[in-house]
């Protein structure tokens, strides 16, 4: 069962709720007033925003493959509207994307490759695969 077969929106939440049982992936205390990047003007106002925003990552390093944080960082970015100025394509903040991967690798999910960047674990591809196998199976596709 491929990841890219189900909803991207139902397997990132799945995913997110299966983090949350995580011991070494907790958001430090500075996430709760922390924008995302440049570009927002306030922070996510959810209050597990953290575990999707993980949950997406491994998602997106499962389709991408070895991926850096620059890439992580322009895939997450957006575009800052400027007043009457024309609006300009900014990246996302890297602090929260390189906490979120140091906590994924604490837990075994993800692993550097060499100058590549991160890559998956086998425990953490078979937990993606799992979750897509169940939410294929209940018909949330």
């Amino acid at each position: 069962m491929s990841v890219r077969e189900v909803s991207a929106d139902a397997l990132i939440k799945r995913v997110g709720e299966e983090l949350k049982g995580m011991k070494e992936l907790t958001p430090p205390q500075w996430s709760h007033f922390a924008k995302t990047g440049a570009h927002k003007e306030r922070p996510p106002e959810q209050p597990d925003w953290w575990y999707t925003r993980a949950a997406s990552l491994l998602r997106r390093i499962y389709i991408d493959g070895p991926v850096g944080i620059s890439r992580l960082r322009s895939y997450y970015g957006g575009r800052q509207h400027r007043g009457q100025a024309p609006a300009h394509f900014r990246k996302a903040g890297g602090k929260i994307i390189r906490v979120i991967l140091q906590q994924l690798e604490r837990a075994g999910l993800v692993t550097k490759a060499e100058r590549r960047g991160r890559k998956l674990t086998p425990k953490s591809a078979e937990m993606l695969e799992r979750l897509a196998e169940q939410l294929k199976a209940r018909g949330k596709v």
